[in-house]
């Protein structure tokens, strides 16, 4: 995009936001909500009382990540694999792509290849 391109761009994205703004700020539910924010936080002031002080007293739950934490999840048990190369006719059992055999074999005959020889 060239830089002019992108210059009226932002100018045009400029002018929407400022309609949008012109119309929230018309907005007569903006102008309650705002007037409620205020003196709540006036209130919260006066009481020496942080947002987190209100949550708790108007919601004593604990909340999930809070207090009360969740115990970890059980990993699933992994699968035992079974490759056999039909050169060689040799097996090898793994419950993981880490092993030092299965990995010389993909770098000798390549990774699909070796993949192919999976006996279930």
């Amino acid at each position: 995009m060239s830089l002019i391109n992108e210059y009226r761009a932002t100018e045009d994205a400029i002018k929407e936001l400022q309609s949008r703004l012109a119309q929230l700020s018309s907005d007569d539910r903006l102008k309650t909500e705002l007037e409620f924010e205020g003196k709540l936080r006036k209130l919260m002031g006066e009481y020496q009382k942080s947002l987190r002080d209100i949550i708790n007293l108007l919601d004593p739950t604990p909340a999930k990540t809070g207090a009360k934490q969740a115990a970890p999840k059980a990993r699933r048990a992994r699968v035992v694999k079974v490759y056999q190369n039909p050169h060689t006719g040799e097996m090898i059992e793994t419950k993981g792509g880490n092993h030092r055999g299965l990995k010389a074999w993909k770098e000798k005959y390549g990774a699909g290849t070796v993949d192919s020889w999976l006996r279930g």
